[in-house]
């Protein structure tokens, strides 16, 4: 496996871990389900793509046409972190409020007929600027490191 696909993966699984302590710390219970979930801080997709970029600008060069796709392919995941992924999430909080309020007319009124979904809508899918800085910061740092113990410096190559 290339070493700039572990870098990306690496910056993926540390975010995905650094969730668990920051999710302890908010809600004073430890979720294991939170390795593999969406949303929250840091963002794990920017966190790979910003490792994946870092990586690849210092092992090829920022003027390097890896290092431009790389980079390419980050600024959308990130975009799209804090803008589609992130409306979804809203718009399935407004769902499951409109859910749970047709259950309660159901209650009031009888003859109104609502089946209720079995689970409410993923309200957590995208990422607020500071959750996707944070990754992409996470994920720059990750670059770095692998970079550094491959080469053992951090003079990007020319």
């Amino acid at each position: 496996m290339s070493r700039a696909l572990i870098t990306g993966l690496t910056g993926i699984g540390l975010a995905q871990l650094a969730k668990l302590p920051m999710r302890f710390a908010e809600k004073r219970s430890l979720n294991w389900s939170e390795l593999s979930g969406t949303g929250g801080m840091p963002s794990s997709h920017s966190a790979g793509a910003a490792a994946l970029a870092t990586y690849v600008a210092m092992k090829k060069g920022v003027c390097s046409i890896d290092f431009a796709i790389s980079a390419l392919f980050g600024l959308i995941v990130m975009y799209d972190a804090m803008g589609i992924r992130r409306s979804a999430g809203e718009m399935a909080v407004e769902l499951n409020e409109m859910d749970a309020e047709l259950e309660r007319l159901n209650g009031r009124h009888p003859g109104l007929y609502h089946e209720r979904r079995k689970e409410a809508l993923k309200e957590k899918l995208g990422h607020e600027p500071e959750e996707v800085a944070a990754g992409a910061l996470l994920g720059a740092a990750t670059g770095l490191v692998s970079y550094w113990t491959e080469t053992g410096t951090l003079q990007p190559c020319r």
